[in-house]
């Protein structure tokens, strides 16, 4: 693989979850672009830099070295990644400290690089954290590809932070600088919520949850046929999201014991405050992970997975995928693992080559809910 040259460092940097023959690089033109325009500027060994939604480490680990740099954002793959990466170039696991994006951070920031997120969501609720965050003459600069840089990033810069410079275009990469401008206090329009009427819950979404404002189509197609008479069983909500497929099967299953994970730290927050609204004290674990990485093999008779079809802009079933074998490793024999999914993805003929049986328990034009038995 490539490494990444920049006034910084020569990085080499490995993608998270790490798949053999992988295709991508573990870091872009607007990471180097970023890097580019910060050795541009005086820095000291007392600069504090925050680095947003890095997503392998790439620019935390070039800076580490030369000035004090904090990374945060609301991957638990990109704080896996950053730890790894640091250890692969040299550095202590823990040299550069990680935030999720469900903690507050210190400031006060003389730079803050960001790179743009799929979720425009995030990015809001990330520049409005900013306020009485940084330092006088402060700068944040937003960085990403031009094809993933929608106008409305700029635009959100320019209303909470201050007035927007756009770069020149550097291969296929593009910069957003803002000055810091002292504005007027903001209340943040996050977390959003919504009602559901079958069973009757109100449920509460942090910035980068998936489908905040209303119950996304495959979850909605797989809620009247979540397994009923679990009696004690131990379930796993696999990318639990806001916690809505864990928080129903519950209602409805009194006994059965739940683990809850996802790798988003705020829809790890969204699922424990929505868990505790609904089901009060009734124990439970929620926890962010790589998937069931950290679950014991054979300690689940029970999983429920809305899967994913994407990591950031890159679309393929390699998580999904991935999350399958995850499920088959956690799960006791004769266990099951239930899943929604889009048709024309075609998870049947992948979960038959994992699981002994699989059927189809529900269909509609779009999606199919299917059972797998280990």
């Amino acid at each position: 693989m490539p490494l990444l040259t920049s006034p910084f460092a020569e990085l080499d940097l490995l993608r998270q979850p790490e798949q053999a023959n992988d295709p991508l690089q573990a870091f872009d033109a607007a990471d180097e672009y970023l890097l580019e325009h910060l050795a541009e500027q005086t820095l000291s060994a007392t600069t504090r830099v925050l680095v947003l939604n890095d997503s392998f480490g790439a620019l935390a680990i070039s800076l580490a070295p030369h000035v004090w740099v904090l990374s945060s954002g609301d991957s638990h793959l990109a704080h896996l990644a950053l730890e790894k990466n640091l250890v692969r170039n040299g550095l202590a696991f823990d040299s550069v400290p990680f935030v999720a994006a469900s903690h507050p951070w210190q400031g006060p920031f003389d730079r803050v690089l960001v790179r743009v997120p799929k979720t425009l969501a995030l990015l809001e609720e990330q520049l409005i954290r900013l306020q009485g965050q940084l330092a006088p003459g402060a700068q944040v600069v937003a960085g990403a590809m031009i094809k993933h840089l929608p106008r409305a990033a700029g635009d959100l810069l320019e209303k909470y932070i201050g007035p927007v410079q756009a770069s020149l275009a550097q291969k296929k990469a593009r910069l957003l600088i803002a000055t810091f401008q002292t504005k007027p206090a903001f209340v943040s329009p996050y977390p959003t919520r919504y009602q559901l009427d079958t069973p009757r819950l109100e449920l509460l979404n942090h910035a980068n949850v998936f489908c905040r404002e209303g119950l996304d189509i495959g979850t909605r197609a797989f809620l009247p046929h979540l397994p009923k008479d679990l009696g004690n069983a131990r379930v796993a909500d696999l990318g639990c999201g806001n916690g809505v497929l864990a928080i129903a099967s519950a209602l409805a299953n009194p006994q059965a014991q739940y683990t809850l994970v996802d790798e988003s730290y705020m829809a790890v927050q969204s699922a424990w405050e929505n868990w505790q609204t609904a089901l009060g004290e009734r124990q439970v674990t929620v926890r962010p992970d790589d998937g069931l990485a950290g679950q014991a093999a054979q300690s689940l008779d029970v999983v429920l997975c809305n899967p994913p079809f994407h990591q950031q802009q890159v679309v393929g079933d390699f998580l999904a995928w991935r999350m399958f074998q995850q499920a088959r490793e956690a799960l006791v024999v004769g266990g099951a693992l239930y899943i929604v999914g889009n048709r024309h993805l075609g998870y049947h003929s992948k979960l038959a080559r994992l699981f002994r049986g699989v059927e189809q328990v529900a269909a509609t034009p779009k999606f199919v809910v299917l059972k797998a038995r280990k």
